[in-house]
Order: C-alpha cells, then structure tokens, then sequence
C-alpha cells in the first residue's frame, strides 16, 4: 500500500462522507485568543457553556467570555452568533520555579451562580454570568484540582427547606483534600487525608480519585479509601486494591473490604448535611491585589485561607506528547514544596500518564491505564464498591482526553440523564499514526456493549478541514469536555436530505447515452406509448414563476423540515483557535453517507459502478425491529430504506453489472415500499414506462436525497427517449420481473389513507404495471393460460378494475390484446363492449394472445347472463347468422335472462336473419317439444327437398339408387329408415329429408295432424322418389293396402311393414330412440288386435306376391312363424299355394293346431266348471229350503 501525502490525505477528508456516530460542528471559528493578535503560541486549554454563555480559557491565563446572540428569523440555518462580551485575567499566585499552564479549571455552579477558575495553580471565585469576582480575595492554593461535584444532583436541583442554595466540591491540595462548600460564602466542612490527588469524580459520598500514580475509592463522609490500581500498568510500587483504608487518622492499620464496610446500612449524606458542623475557615482578610512585576496577579498582601503552610509531597510530572501544539500537562506545584518531601532513589524514574476518570452511570466510573503514551490504553469499568464491571474498553492509542456521552443501553433513566440518548459512547482524543504521518482526533466507540452482545466497531473523528486553509494536516491536538448545558447545532444536510421537493419526471435534461439494456418495444405499439392518454395531467416543466402554489409548497416543506435539523449536544472539542460542537451525527447521516460510499456514480459512463449490492442490503437489514424515537429518526429511516432501495434498483438497471441475486431483489423492493417511495420516481427512470406517470394537479414531491439521485441518473445516464428512439430499446427480463413484482405489490396499497395523490398514484402504477406484464407476457405460448402463468397475472390485474381505465383501453389496442381488453370491459360491466369486442376477435381481428377459442359458444353463453334485450336480440341475431345452429339456442334458452316469444323470435329472424329460422324451428320442436310449430316446420323441409330434387336429377337418382341398393340386401337386414341414416350424405337436404320423415312419421301428437293432401300435391311430382313419405301419407288416409304394398315391393322393408301391422298405422319413421310401441301421444284410442289381424291379412296377400320366390317363402313363413295367432288358418290354407310343402307353414299349423286344441280344451274346462258351479248352487238352493220348513201360501 502506497502511503498518501498530506495534501491527498487532506483532499481525502474533504471528501469523506461522515459514516461515524459523531460529528463536528462549528460552535466558535478563529477565537481571538490573544488580545492584540501578535501571540500564534496561545492555546486553549478548557472550555464550558452554560445559559448561552461560552468561556474559554487559554494558556494566556485569561478566560475569554462569549455571549450567545440569537439567530436572525430570516436565517434558514438557524445558527447563532458569539461576541466577546469580556476578556478576564483570573488572579493568581506567581509561582517561582513551576510553570504557567494558564487557566486550568473552569468549573461552573449555575445552582448557586458561582464559578470556581484554576488558574496556574490558584482557585479564584466569580459569579455568574458575568465572571465579577466574589468571595473577596479568597483564594485556595496552590491548587491542583478543583471538581467532584456530586453528578447525581441536577445542576437547577433547588433547596427544599428554605435555607440558602449551596455546593460542596473536592478541592485537591498537595498534601490532602478539602470538602468545601460554597454558597453565600465558602467555607471548608472537611479535610481528606490523601496527598497529591490531581483529579476526582463524586457520586454521593463516594469519590474516585487520583494521584500521579493511581486511582482510589474514597468514601468521602466517612473517611475510607479503597486503593484501586495503577495509571501504568508498569508501575508496581504501590499497593493495588484488596483493602478497605481508614484515612480519618483514628486508626493505623487497614480494615478488610467488604459490602458492609463499604456501604452497609449506610446513608449517603446531602449538601446540607455540612451546615450542622461549627467548624469554619477561619477569618477573611480583606484587601485588593495589585499584580507584582513578577506577575503575580493577587499580590503577596492577599490572604489565602486555603494555602497550605508546609511543603507539599511532590507530584511526579506526567508524560504528555512532545510534538507540537499537544495539550499542556499539569505541570508540578511549585519546587519548594517538591524538594522538601520527595526521597532520593536511585531507581529509573517511572512512566507517568494523565489520569481519566468519568461516571457513565449513577453506579460506575470508567478508569484509563496503560503503559506508555503511544501504547493502546485500557478502559475499565468499577463500581461504587471498587469492583470491576463490564468487560473492558481498548484505545488505540493511550487518550489525551476522555468524555462519555449517553445514559448507556440498560441503565435506568434518572433526573440526570433521562434527557440523554440511550446509546453511550466514549470519546477519546488522542494521536495515531497513519503510514508515516501522525494525527490527531478523536476515537469514538460504544461504552455500554459487552464485547459479546453487539458491534465493537472504532470511529476515527478527526477535525474539519478548512477548503481555503494552506495547512491540511492536523498537527494539533483535540480537546474535549462535557460542558453543564447542552447546545443546538442546525444540520442543514438533515434538511435538505427530509425536505420534499418537487420532482419532475418529464423536465428536459441535458443527457447522455443510455446504459439500460431493454427489452424490444413492439413498433406497433410506439403510438399508445407516446400519446398523451386523456386524464394524464402534467404540469408545464418550467418552474412555478414566484408566489405560486409551487412557493408556496416549497416554504411550508422547508419550514416542516427545518424543525428536523435540530440536535443538541453537551461534548465540545477544540483544537488551534476553533471550537466545535461534537454531535451525534444522526442517523439519516450517518446511513446515508455510508450509501454514498457504497455507490460511486462515474459521470463518463453514465453508470452506478462498484456498488456494492451486499453492503447496501446490509444497510436495509439494520434498520429491521429499529423504533424510531424522534419525528425526525423516523422520517429519516423512511428516507434511507428508499434511497437504498433506489440505489440497488439503478445498479441493477447497469447492462455490465452482474445479474443481482434473489435476495438483493427482495431487499430492493422490501426497502422502496417500506420507505414509501413514490412508484413514479422509479417509472421516470425507465423511458418506457415514462410516459404512464401521472402527475395531477399538485405534483410528485419526494425527499431532497431521492430527487437528487434520481435526478442524476436521469441527467447523466439515460437519453430522452423519442419515438424512434424507444422502437430501439431492449427491456432485459430481470429489470421487467423486478417491476412486475414491485408494481403488484404497490396495487396491494390501495385504500390505504397514508398515501398521498393516491388517485395519481394508482393511475400511473396501473398504467405502468400493464405495460410490464404485456411485454413479459409476449413470449407466453398463444391460448389460455396454464397453471400460474404471467397471463394469470395479467388477468387478475384487468379483471380487478383498473384506475387508469382509458389509458388501459389504448394500451390493450395498441398490444393487440382484444380479449384482455373484454375483461377489463367486463370489470366496469360493460357488456355492449365486450360483445363488440368479442365479435371483432370472431370475424377475424388480430388478437395476439389467441386465448378466446370457442368464440361463438361464449358469446352465446355470455348472451345469456346479460339483462340488456336490447344487446340480446342485436348480437343472437348476428351469432344466428354467423352460426344458426347455436345462433336460435339464444332466444330459446330457458335459462336466459332474457324471454323472448317464439312468435317474435320467429319474425325477427325472417327479417334479419333468414337462414336461422329452420334452425331455430328444429330447435323448438326436437329440443325443446313445442309440437305447435310442426307443420311449419314440415313446410321448411319440403321447400328444401323439392328444391333440391327440382332442381338436381343427380340428387333424384341417389335416392332411387337407396331403394335399389336397400332391396338388393339380404335378410336380415336393418329397416330402410336406418339404412339411410348409417348412409348419410353430408347435404343440407339429406338432413332435411330425415328430419321430414321424422315429423311426418313420428309421435308428435294430435298436433302434428298435418295438411295431408297439401303434402300430397306437393311431393306428387316426385312419388317415385319420395316413396317413404307416400307410404306415411297413404296411412294418414288410412290406405293401409297402399302402404303395404309400397314398403313390401317399393322398398322391399319387411320389418318395416311388420311394424306398419303392429302400429296400426299410425308411425312407422319415428325417431331411432323411440319406442315401436304405440303410446298414447301417438293415437287417441289403443290399436285393436282386430285392426292388427286385418293388416297382417293384407300384408300376407303382398308377402305372396313377392317376386323372388325365395323371400317371399322366407317371409311369409316368418310371418305366419311369429304372428301366427293373428291369421285363421282355414284363410291361411286357402291362400297358401297347394305347391307349397306343409314344411313351409309347419310351425304355423302346429301352432294353430295346438291353439285349436287348447281352445278346445279350454272350453270343456269351462262347461264342466260350469256344471259343478250349477250343481253347488243347487244343493246350497236345498240346505236353505230344508232349513226354512214348508211354508203355507195363501
């Protein structure tokens, strides 16, 4: 790896997106740190806030005072101003030999409106705001820290009995530490036996201090310190923990820790505890100090109650960083007080380091050691007890400073902290090498997360980089410290990343070649997709002139958004002559600035190269389960989820980027509709789809963020497509199913009262879903669709109802998709269209799906369900025409919703639809019964047998070659009747001519009684092919001879004539499936078995008058065989030829016989039962008068 120099290093901050969880703001730019301007050597050393007021104290000794003017109503960003209200010179007492750090200390006591400056080592006291001296000329020195608060009180915490507010702080002398308490006047209610202390931090009672070397637990009420461990984990001198000391100077020796030794049953005691003691500082001296030559600015008449008499053990100096412009050490107290205490050893002198202690929590401090001061540092965690919690924190390098912001994840909320967020963080400054060079920042890291239980990941936070600055590097330290009141930074990135702004989809760009790799358009289908379909409203693409509703919009979505810009922090970092605000970076920030590096844009190739599809799903994912807290998190959750979303769905529109995985697909379209992002800012990022937005009236607004992105795409990589442009384009397959799915899945919102335009919205997400699913669906095989197809699809989406209604139709004409466009008619309930588009797919207009087969058999259905008469008469008469057979069922179906009259059927198909009205006759007498139309049915059929006959001899000479070829048959053989139907001839007159037999034949009842001798007159020009229709009419007449003559020599049909016998004449040419026997539809009375024997007498005369002798004996005897009761034998005997054989007729006398004989038997049978009956009747006529007696007559 190439190490970069200062000025890439510095381009490279420039440019950085701010991932971490920190920020720098502005809070005061090139502080005037010296007061004539000639010093470059002025540090600053300390910095607080508090009510607006900003102090800062330098290593000049003076304490610049800032005041806080608010901003102007006018300024969008919202920031305000600082001037320098004073610059204070604090008193102090010349040391001779130490240094002079400066101001050192600036501690701040808004609850009694008090400040505490350490300044080169002397504590003096100001009231505040104002820092005007108070207390006199008191003074504590020399000091080396001044400080433990008590954290668990509010700063505003206010007095509850009445007395006067107060105070009490740790002040740390050379040789021990006070228990001061300031209000009114300060006053000291207790002295600490424990030397060279240089920092402290109090909760309670309980203090975690330290010295040069290490760190205690001191139990400030009660005396008990508990020795910790070493600032150097090299330094072993001393004793680490394990007891508990008693450091009230009653006791020698240490007390064993334990829980009650502790704490116990012991009660922390308040500030107000201290007002009961006598014990007092002693009298005040008044005087003024006037500042020697030496440059001490309190004097050497100045009385200090709080100075310390006898030498101070030495403090060892701390090791600090010697590159320049580092933070100041603490520098020793003066030599004198070194010299006296300090024993000589002749060991090597030990690392020392700067001690940090913060209190993250009411029951915790967090303490730094390490072992040198460009070795990594240690964070550990104890309690108020001395033991050690959580697992530790590591630094990079070993801190400068060290501040904890946050309540910390699990800590219970308290007065203190409950307005603080829940994450805690620790911030760290310190210097780090990269490559060669070192630099300075801040580490940020989470101090609330065991190593286990979640990210442990580092932030580097280095100062901002000044564009117009010469010096890039940063070669200077950061300071950083957790000032009382919190400040409010404007973030204007939030704004203009939240505020909605209009967009315009159809505004011209300048733009290059298009990198989308499409599917090819239909040419045919390039008008519907550049007319402007009617109710598609758009705005003109020039911006609104001023004062117009568009202002208007955009000044109420700035005002609502700058709202979201707010945040406050309590962490301040300085370094050089500026000093920040360090805010937490908020989350839309942070997450959007970590797209940004996920996502290069190359203007050149117009692409979205190396995003890293994985790492943006990553993104999505993390928002999963997360509670936005704020209006302004929540918001910008939203925001995220649909810049992510948009920023993989253009990766994936790059021809030459890898085909994403199902997964990245899923989180593309998750995110978008999650985030809520308008479909119409993805449809205006595809030219096809383009042109199926809706704007409406009021527009598209979408975030700042997701205007500027798409924005871009479409000004930088994709050219504005023309007509002829778009006939070039190819759609790929994975771009057109991401669409389908994402465009169905945003129809599933509708009716939903959260989106807004909802109308407009829906139109163009219709639109657009149609055009998808028709392109997708071009490939699918033609016909109905099987199992869960594309068309499936499609149809769903059409037969659901469609917003965009008329701009479908032109679609639907426009793919050639005539019966998809039914549907969508038949969703509206539109029947007049449906049928007029079903017609056009029936008489033959290009439909490219083919799916309507069986066209005609659904309209007649479809016929059937509508109430329209109308509709129903106008498309029955065309289907009649079109296909009579299936035309006629419209109008007789039973289960139509619409009646019409036979009558009036048959009249409107006379006028419009002539060729149906057999058809529709046939249909009312073989299907449906309606014998009444019998006759004029006949006449149909005649008009077309005569015609026929009239008009072709072939036609003639078929039938006269039937009878030929039916009597040239040998028994057995069918009758005639199935004879010509298993030889049927596909013409319209052979179906004419049996259905004619059937009706003239058949059982239709009395009401077929037909006009016999107007059928006669008809057909007598062609008898001789029309034999079976003379034979039925000659037995209408009741001819019966006639009949019989004809079926037995004209046709040859013996079964028939049987028949005929049977029947008594009355149906021979019924339908196959009839039965032979007679019914009672078929006569008025039962044929007789007289009637039968007359006719099987006559049809014995013409079985004996067959030519071929062979069937006439085979028929004859098979007839007198099988009806032999039905002829006398004497008649038989007599017309029989003496020629013939008795053989012949065996079966028949046999039988005649035997019936002669059972006659006769019968008949004795009966006389003789006759008798018995007599003979009974004739005793019973005895037994009665025997009973009876004689009887007298007179």
């Amino acid at each position: 790896m190439v190490d970069q120099g200062p000025e890439e290093l510095a381009q490279n901050r420039r440019l950085a997106p701010q991932t971490g969880p920190y920020i720098l703001r502005s809070l005061l730019a090139d502080v005037p740190l010296s007061a004539d301007g000639d010093r470059d050597d002025i540090e600053i050393n300390v910095v607080e806030f508090l009510d607006s007021n900003l102090y800062i104290g330098t290593s000049a000794s003076e304490i610049l005072h800032f005041v806080q003017i608010p901003p102007d109503p006018q300024d969008p960003s919202g920031r305000p101003s600082y001037i320098l209200a004073s610059r204070l010179p604090p008193a102090y007492h010349e040391s001779q030999v130490a240094g002079r750090p400066g101001v050192q200390q600036i501690l701040l006591l808004p609850k009694v409106n008090k400040a505490c400056i350490l300044c080169n080592w002397t504590v003096t006291f100001y009231s505040l705001p104002e820092l005007s001296p108070v207390f006199g000329t008191t003074q504590i020195r020399p000091c080396n820290w001044i400080g433990g608060v008590d954290l668990n009180l509010g700063d505003e915490a206010s007095q509850q009995d009445g007395r006067s507010p107060s105070v009490t702080v740790l002040v740390s002398l050379n040789r021990k530490m006070r228990v001061v308490k300031i209000g009114d006047d300060p006053r000291a209610i207790r002295t600490i036996d424990f030397a060279g202390s240089v920092m402290s931090i109090r909760r309670d009672s309980f203090a975690c201090v330290a010295d040069a070397r290490s760190y205690a637990l001191l139990d400030v009420d009660r005396q008990l310190k508990i020795p910790l461990f070493p600032i150097s984990s090299l330094d072993d001198s001393g004793s680490t923990g394990g007891r508990v000391e008693d450091i009230s100077g009653n006791t020698g020796g240490g007390i064993s820790r334990s829980t009650s030794s502790a704490q116990g049953s012991y009660t922390p005691p308040t500030e107000d505890r201290s007002h009961g003691r006598s014990k007092s500082l002693g009298t005040f001296m008044t005087g003024k100090g006037v500042q020697t030559a030496s440059g001490d600015r309190a004097g050497a008449d100045t009385p200090d109650i709080f100075r310390e008499d006898s030498p101070a053990p030495q403090i060892p100096p701390i090791q600090r960083d010697p590159s320049p412009g580092s933070n100041k050490p603490l520098p020793a107290p003066p030599a004198e007080s070194i010299a006296a205490e300090l024993p000589v050893t002749p060991a090597p002198a030990p690392v020392y380091l700067k001690p940090h202690i913060v209190s993250p929590t009411p029951q915790e401090f967090l303490l730094v050691t390490g072992t040198g001061l460009r070795d990594p540092g240690v964070g550990m965690f104890v309690n108020l007890e001395g033991d050690v919690t959580r697992g530790t924190l590591e630094f990079e390098t070993y801190p400068d400073e060290l501040v904890t912001d946050g309540r910390g994840a699990g800590v219970e909320p308290t007065a203190g902290n409950f307005e603080d967020e829940e994450e805690g963080y620790v911030l760290a400054s310190m210097a780090r090498k990269f490559g060669e060079s070192l630099r300075y920042g801040v580490e940020i890291q989470r101090w609330d997360l065991d190593p286990g239980e979640g990210d442990t990941q580092k932030y580097w936070l280095e100062a901002p980089v000044d564009n117009n600055s010469d010096n890039e590097n940063q070669t200077t330290g950061i300071g950083l410290r957790y000032v009382l009141n919190a400040g409010e930074t404007f973030f204007d990135e939030v704004v203009e990343a939240l505020r909605l702004k209009r967009f315009l989809p159809f505004e011209p760009r300048a733009m290059d070649e298009s990198i989308l790799s499409l599917r090819n358009v239909d040419s045919k289908a390039v008008m519907a997709l550049e007319r402007e379909p009617k109710g598609h409203k758009r705005r003109p693409s020039s911006r609104s002139k001023p004062g117009s509703w568009e202002d208007l919009r955009n000044s109420e979505e700035l005002q609502f958004a700058q709202r979201l810009g707010r945040s406050r922090s309590h962490v301040v970092a300085w370094s050089g002559k500026d000093v920040w605000w360090a805010v937490r970076n908020p989350l839309i920030l942070r997450l959007d600035a970590n797209l940004s590096v996920l996502s290069s844009y190359e203007r050149v190739s117009g692409n979205f190269v190396s995003t890293n599809r994985p790492k943006i799903v990553e993104v999505i994912n993390s928002l999963r389960g997360r509670e936005a807290k704020t209006e302004a998190e929540f918001l910008g959750m939203g925001y995220i989820r649909q810049r992510a979303g948009l920023l993989l769905f253009l990766s994936i529109l790059d021809a030459l980027a890898q085909e994403p995985s199902e997964t990245e697909y899923r989180a593309a379209e998750e995110a978008l509709l999650e985030g809520g992002l308008d479909p119409r800012v993805i449809l205006a990022i595809i030219p096809f789809l383009r042109n199926e937005i809706v704007e409406g009236d009021t527009g598209i607004w979408v975030h700042g963020g997701i205007r500027d992105t798409a924005d871009k795409f479409i000004t930088n990589g994709i050219s504005d497509m023309s007509a002829s442009a778009i006939k070039d384009i190819n759609m790929s397959g994975h771009i057109l199913h991401f669409l389908r799915r994402f465009l169905a899945a945003w129809r599933k919102k509708k009716g939903f009262g959260s989106i807004a335009n909802e109308n407009e919205v829906f139109r163009s997400v219709d639109a657009a879903l149609l055009v998808v699913l028709l392109e997708v669906d071009r490939s699918s095989p033609k016909g109905p669709p099987k199992g869960k197809s594309v068309r499936v699809e499609l149809y769903d989406l059409v037969d659901h109802g469609m917003d965009c209604f008329e701009r479908a139709i032109a679609l639907l004409e426009a793919h050639h998709r005539l019966y998809v466009l039914s549907r969508l008619y038949q969703s509206r309930k539109m029947a007049g269209e449906v049928l007029a588009t079903w017609r056009r797919i029936v008489e033959g207009e290009l439909d490219e799906g083919g799916e309507f087969r069986e066209g005609e058999q659904k309209v007649k259905e479809y016929l059937t369900k509508i109430r329209n008469t109308a509709l129903v008469e106008e498309y029955g008469v065309w289907l009649a025409t079109r296909n009579p057979k299936l035309g006629v069922q419209v109008f007789a179906e039973d289960r139509s919703q619409v009646k019409f009259e036979p009558t009036q059927v048959v009249k409107i198909l006379r006028e419009r639809a002539p060729g149906a009205v057999k058809d529709y006759l046939e249909h009312l007498v073989f299907s449906k019964n309606h014998a009444e139309y019998i006759n004029e049915l006949i006449a149909y059929y005649l008009d077309i047998v005569t015609s026929k006959l009239s008009e072709s001899q072939e036609a003639r000479d078929i039938l006269t070659q039937t009878y030929s070829s039916y009597r040239a048959l040998r028994p057995p053989k069918p009758t005639y009747r199935q004879f010509i139907t298993d030889n049927t001839i596909n013409e319209e007159w052979w179906h004419s001519r049996l259905r004619l037999l059937q009706l003239l034949g058949g059982g239709q009842g009395s009401a077929s009684e037909y006009d016999v001798a107007a059928i006669l007159a008809r057909i007598a020009p062609y008898s001789e092919e029309l034999v079976p229709e003379v034979i039925i009419l000659d037995g209408r007449q009741s001819l019966h001879e006639d009949a019989l003559r004809l079926l037995t020599h004209g046709l040859g049909d013996y079964d028939t004539a049987i028949n005929y016998c049977l029947l008594g004449g009355s149906s021979i040419y019924h339908p196959i499936s009839s039965s032979l026997l007679p019914s009672p539809a078929n006569r008025s009375t039962p044929v007789t078995r007289a009637e039968q024997s007359t006719l099987f007498r006559a049809l014995l005369a013409e079985f004996l008058k067959i030519e071929d002798i062979s069937n006439r004996v085979e028929q004859t005897s098979s007839l007198l065989s099988r009806f032999g009761p039905w002829f006398d034998i004497q008649e038989v005997l007599a017309q029989i030829p003496d020629t013939w054989s008795v053989e012949l007729v065996s079966e028949f006398l046999v039988s005649g016989l035997r019936d002669i004989v059972r006659e006769r038997s019968e008949v004795s049978v009966g006389r003789a039962l006759a008798g018995v009956e007599n003979l009974k009747v004739s005793a019973e006529v005895i037994e009665r008068r025997a009973k009876g007696g004689p009887s007298v007559e007179a």
